[in-house]
Protein backbone atom coordinates (compact mmCIF):
# COMPACT_ATOMS: atom_id res chain seq x y z
CA UNK A 1 0.00 0.00 0.00
CA UNK A 2 3.09 2.25 0.17
CA UNK A 3 5.74 2.43 -2.55
CA UNK A 4 8.76 4.72 -2.79
CA UNK A 5 10.87 4.60 -5.95
CA UNK A 6 14.25 6.37 -6.00
CA UNK A 7 13.17 9.13 -3.61
CA UNK A 8 15.58 12.05 -3.19
CA UNK A 9 15.13 15.09 -1.00
CA UNK A 10 17.28 18.22 -1.10
CA UNK A 11 17.09 21.49 0.82
CA UNK A 12 18.43 24.89 -0.14
CA UNK A 13 20.99 26.31 2.30
CA UNK A 14 20.41 29.97 1.54
CA UNK A 15 22.87 29.99 -1.32
CA UNK A 16 22.84 28.28 -4.69
CA UNK A 17 24.05 25.09 -3.02
CA UNK A 18 21.52 22.42 -2.09
CA UNK A 19 22.09 19.74 0.54
CA UNK A 20 20.66 16.32 -0.32
CA UNK A 21 19.24 14.62 2.77
CA UNK A 22 17.75 11.48 1.20
CA UNK A 23 19.65 9.63 -1.51
CA UNK A 24 17.54 7.31 -3.63
CA UNK A 25 15.16 5.66 -1.15
CA UNK A 26 13.38 2.54 -2.40
CA UNK A 27 10.80 1.07 -0.03
CA UNK A 28 7.57 -0.90 -0.15
CA UNK A 29 5.16 -1.64 2.68
CA UNK A 30 2.38 -4.16 2.22
CA UNK A 31 -1.06 -3.79 3.74
CA UNK A 32 -1.03 -4.95 7.34
CA UNK A 33 2.74 -4.72 7.84
CA UNK A 34 4.12 -3.46 11.14
CA UNK A 35 7.55 -1.95 10.51
CA UNK A 36 10.10 -0.03 12.56
CA UNK A 37 12.26 2.74 11.10
CA UNK A 38 15.50 3.16 13.03
CA UNK A 39 18.71 5.12 12.63
CA UNK A 40 20.90 7.69 14.39
CA UNK A 41 19.91 11.31 14.82
CA UNK A 42 20.39 13.20 11.56
CA UNK A 43 19.97 10.09 9.42
CA UNK A 44 16.89 11.46 7.64
CA UNK A 45 14.13 9.58 9.50
CA UNK A 46 11.98 12.67 10.13
CA UNK A 47 12.46 13.87 6.55
CA UNK A 48 11.39 10.48 5.22
CA UNK A 49 8.38 10.37 7.53
CA UNK A 50 7.33 13.85 6.40
CA UNK A 51 7.49 12.76 2.76
CA UNK A 52 5.51 9.58 3.37
CA UNK A 53 2.98 11.58 5.40
CA UNK A 54 2.57 14.01 2.46
CA UNK A 55 3.70 16.91 4.63
CA UNK A 56 6.54 17.63 2.22
CA UNK A 57 7.38 16.80 -1.39
CA UNK A 58 10.30 14.80 -2.71
CA UNK A 59 12.83 16.55 -4.93
CA UNK A 60 12.60 13.61 -7.32
CA UNK A 61 11.35 10.05 -7.38
CA UNK A 62 7.89 8.48 -7.10
CA UNK A 63 5.75 8.00 -3.99
CA UNK A 64 2.53 5.97 -4.25
CA UNK A 65 -0.09 5.42 -1.56
CA UNK A 66 -2.67 2.70 -2.22
CA UNK A 67 -1.48 2.72 -5.82
CA UNK A 68 -2.01 6.48 -6.29
CA UNK A 69 1.02 8.43 -7.49
CA UNK A 70 1.27 11.58 -5.38
CA UNK A 71 3.86 13.70 -7.21
CA UNK A 72 1.38 15.34 -9.58
CA UNK A 73 -1.24 16.15 -6.93
CA UNK A 74 -1.79 19.76 -5.92
CA UNK A 75 -1.79 20.83 -2.26
CA UNK A 76 -5.56 20.44 -1.86
CA UNK A 77 -5.50 16.91 -3.26
CA UNK A 78 -2.55 15.99 -1.04
CA UNK A 79 -4.43 17.32 1.99
CA UNK A 80 -7.49 15.22 1.13
CA UNK A 81 -5.40 12.10 0.55
CA UNK A 82 -3.48 12.63 3.78
CA UNK A 83 -6.67 13.16 5.76
CA UNK A 84 -8.37 10.05 4.42
CA UNK A 85 -5.51 7.54 4.19
CA UNK A 86 -2.89 8.47 6.82
CA UNK A 87 -3.03 8.67 10.60
CA UNK A 88 -0.31 10.26 12.75
CA UNK A 89 0.89 9.48 16.27
CA UNK A 90 3.62 11.72 17.67
CA UNK A 91 5.98 11.58 20.64
CA UNK A 92 4.30 14.69 22.02
CA UNK A 93 0.62 13.87 21.90
CA UNK A 94 -0.52 17.21 20.39
CA UNK A 95 -3.90 16.87 22.05
CA UNK A 96 -5.90 20.03 22.73
CA UNK A 97 -5.59 20.35 26.55
CA UNK A 98 -8.96 22.04 27.11
CA UNK A 99 -10.84 19.43 25.03
CA UNK A 100 -12.12 16.15 26.37
CA UNK A 101 -10.77 12.81 25.17
CA UNK A 102 -13.92 12.36 23.07
CA UNK A 103 -13.56 15.81 21.49
CA UNK A 104 -9.89 15.22 20.67
CA UNK A 105 -10.70 11.96 18.90
CA UNK A 106 -13.44 13.72 16.94
CA UNK A 107 -11.07 16.42 15.62
CA UNK A 108 -10.07 14.77 12.29
CA UNK A 109 -13.75 14.16 11.51
CA UNK A 110 -14.61 17.76 12.42
CA UNK A 111 -11.90 19.04 10.07
CA UNK A 112 -13.44 17.05 7.24
CA UNK A 113 -17.12 17.74 7.92
CA UNK A 114 -17.10 21.11 9.64
CA UNK A 115 -19.56 20.42 12.45
CA UNK A 116 -20.11 17.62 14.99
CA UNK A 117 -22.87 15.06 14.62
CA UNK A 118 -24.02 11.89 16.36
CA UNK A 119 -22.12 9.64 13.96
CA UNK A 120 -18.84 11.36 14.89
CA UNK A 121 -19.55 11.04 18.59
CA UNK A 122 -20.40 7.36 18.23
CA UNK A 123 -17.24 6.72 16.19
CA UNK A 124 -15.08 8.53 18.76
CA UNK A 125 -16.73 6.69 21.65
CA UNK A 126 -16.15 3.33 19.94
CA UNK A 127 -12.49 4.14 19.38
CA UNK A 128 -12.03 5.19 23.00
CA UNK A 129 -13.62 1.91 24.04
CA UNK A 130 -11.15 0.04 21.81
CA UNK A 131 -8.19 1.75 23.48
CA UNK A 132 -9.61 1.11 26.95
CA UNK A 133 -10.61 4.66 27.81
CA UNK A 134 -14.40 4.68 27.78
CA UNK A 135 -14.45 5.81 31.41
CA UNK A 136 -12.19 8.78 30.56
CA UNK A 137 -14.18 9.99 27.52
CA UNK A 138 -15.31 13.13 29.35
CA UNK A 139 -11.93 13.89 30.93
CA UNK A 140 -9.91 16.77 29.55
CA UNK A 141 -6.56 15.86 28.02
CA UNK A 142 -4.61 17.76 30.67
CA UNK A 143 -6.27 15.62 33.37
CA UNK A 144 -4.90 12.36 31.94
CA UNK A 145 -1.62 10.50 32.36
CA UNK A 146 0.97 10.37 29.59
CA UNK A 147 0.03 6.81 28.70
CA UNK A 148 -3.67 7.69 28.58
CA UNK A 149 -2.99 10.73 26.39
CA UNK A 150 -1.04 8.58 23.95
CA UNK A 151 -3.96 6.13 23.80
CA UNK A 152 -6.24 9.05 22.94
CA UNK A 153 -3.74 10.07 20.24
CA UNK A 154 -3.88 6.56 18.77
CA UNK A 155 -7.68 6.64 18.78
CA UNK A 156 -7.56 10.04 17.05
CA UNK A 157 -5.15 8.66 14.42
CA UNK A 158 -7.71 5.95 13.60
CA UNK A 159 -10.71 8.28 13.37
CA UNK A 160 -10.71 8.41 9.55
CA UNK A 161 -10.02 4.66 9.17
CA UNK A 162 -6.57 5.22 7.60
CA UNK A 163 -4.78 2.48 5.73
CA UNK A 164 -1.41 3.74 7.05
CA UNK A 165 -0.41 5.01 10.50
CA UNK A 166 2.90 6.86 10.93
CA UNK A 167 4.16 6.92 14.51
CA UNK A 168 7.11 9.15 15.39
CA UNK A 169 8.68 8.01 18.67
CA UNK A 170 5.22 7.22 20.09
CA UNK A 171 6.64 5.77 23.32
CA UNK A 172 9.55 8.19 23.71
CA UNK A 173 8.04 10.10 26.65
CA UNK A 174 6.58 7.08 28.45
CA UNK A 175 7.85 4.82 31.20
CA UNK A 176 8.54 1.18 30.31
CA UNK A 177 5.16 -0.13 31.46
CA UNK A 178 3.19 2.56 29.60
CA UNK A 179 5.40 2.15 26.52
CA UNK A 180 4.71 -1.60 26.44
CA UNK A 181 0.99 -0.95 26.81
CA UNK A 182 0.89 1.61 23.99
CA UNK A 183 2.97 -0.62 21.73
CA UNK A 184 0.69 -3.59 22.42
CA UNK A 185 -2.32 -1.43 21.56
CA UNK A 186 -0.85 -0.44 18.20
CA UNK A 187 -0.14 -4.09 17.51
CA UNK A 188 -3.75 -5.00 18.34
CA UNK A 189 -5.04 -2.35 15.92
CA UNK A 190 -2.63 -3.60 13.26
CA UNK A 191 -3.84 -7.19 13.56
CA UNK A 192 -7.55 -6.41 13.95
CA UNK A 193 -7.86 -3.95 11.05
CA UNK A 194 -4.85 -4.80 8.85
CA UNK A 195 -3.70 -1.21 9.28
CA UNK A 196 -0.12 -0.68 8.11
CA UNK A 197 2.17 0.87 10.72
CA UNK A 198 5.55 2.56 10.24
CA UNK A 199 7.07 3.40 13.62
CA UNK A 200 10.14 5.57 14.16
CA UNK A 201 11.80 4.45 17.38
CA UNK A 202 15.12 4.51 19.20
CA UNK A 203 13.94 1.68 21.45
CA UNK A 204 15.69 -1.45 20.14
CA UNK A 205 13.54 -3.60 22.43
CA UNK A 206 10.33 -2.42 20.78
CA UNK A 207 11.80 -2.44 17.27
CA UNK A 208 12.63 -6.12 17.73
CA UNK A 209 8.90 -6.83 18.18
CA UNK A 210 8.02 -5.43 14.73
CA UNK A 211 7.67 -7.43 11.50
CA UNK A 212 10.49 -5.49 9.84
CA UNK A 213 13.32 -3.25 10.93
CA UNK A 214 14.33 -0.66 8.32
CA UNK A 215 17.59 1.11 9.16
CA UNK A 216 18.39 4.53 7.72
CA UNK A 217 21.92 5.94 7.88
CA UNK A 218 23.07 9.14 6.18
CA UNK A 219 19.93 9.32 4.06
CA UNK A 220 20.12 5.77 2.73
CA UNK A 221 18.50 2.49 3.72
CA UNK A 222 21.38 0.29 4.84
CA UNK A 223 19.33 -2.61 6.20
CA UNK A 224 15.79 -3.94 5.80
CA UNK A 225 15.14 -7.23 7.53
CA UNK A 226 12.95 -9.19 9.89
CA UNK A 227 14.18 -9.30 13.50
CA UNK A 228 15.90 -12.52 14.51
Amino acid sequence: MLQLDDIHKSYATGSEVEIEVLHGINLQLRRGEFAALIGPSGSGKSTLLNLIGLLDRASRGRLLIDGQETGSLDDSALTRLRGSRIGFVFQHHHLIPAFTALENVMMPMLVERGRPDDEMRERAATLLEQVGLSAQAGNKANQMSGGQQQRVAIARALAMRPSLVLADEPTGNLDTKSADSVFALMREVNVAHQTTFLIVTHDARLAARCDRIIELVDGQIVSDKSPV
